[in-house]
């Protein structure tokens, strides 16, 4: 599936293949260590924000999930 933004597609491409990996390599065997797609993540999500903006998407009462979901954007 592509993302809202055509220029986060490999983005969402590239965090999609770590975060598969790492769910069926080390998650579902019990490796709880950490989620070594953070920085992927952090910057699909920054891609998609911009791509939302720029189409003028309105997303009032929208809450986004995720570990900086309360922190305001830097």
């Amino acid at each position: 599936m592509n993302s809202v933004g055509e220029a986060c597609t490999e983005l969402k491409r590239e965090y999609d293949t770590c975060f598969n990996r790492w769910f069926a390599e080390k998650f579902l065997k019990g490796d709880r260590s950490g989620d070594p797609c953070t920085e992927s993540f952090r910057k699909y999500q920054r891609c998609v924000q911009a791509a939302i903006k720029e189409k003028e998407i309105p997303i009032d009462g929208v809450d986004f999930m995720g570990p900086n979901k309360d922190k305001p954007e830097s």
